[in-house]
């Protein structure tokens, strides 16, 4: 049997690999605002990479957290996250197809 120590350090290093692997989700949703030509891949590729990243460190830090409350708390505000930012991009585009903003295309 595997002693609670183990365990414990597995556990830790385990969420620091997620944590560390969702900083570049999160540098990527940033490139892709600054570089992306209109608000519509912008908003794409900020709210993808910022979920998909937050949902990385989430997970990493539920296994860090070694309490079943936290980590039920972790896992609602990313939920909400997710909700929010969901709503928000639609907001924003829909916003901006009202205004016709026309999408970016090759010229």
């Amino acid at each position: 049997m595997v002693p609670a120590k183990k365990i414990m350090e597995i556990l830790y290093n385990s969420g620091t690999v997620l944590i560390i692997l969702g900083l570049p989700f999160f540098l990527s949703g940033t490139v892709g605002l600054i570089r992306f030509p209109d608000i519509y891949t912008r908003l794409h590729a900020l709210t993808k990479a910022d979920n998909v990243g937050l949902g990385c460190i989430v997970c990493g830090l539920a296994l860090q957290s070694g309490s079943w409350a936290v980590t039920a708390r972790l896992l609602l505000i990313w939920l909400l996250v997710l909700i929010a930012s969901s709503a928000s991009c639609h907001l924003i585009a829909r916003s901006a197809m009202q205004k016709n903003i026309q999408p970016w295309t090759r010229s």
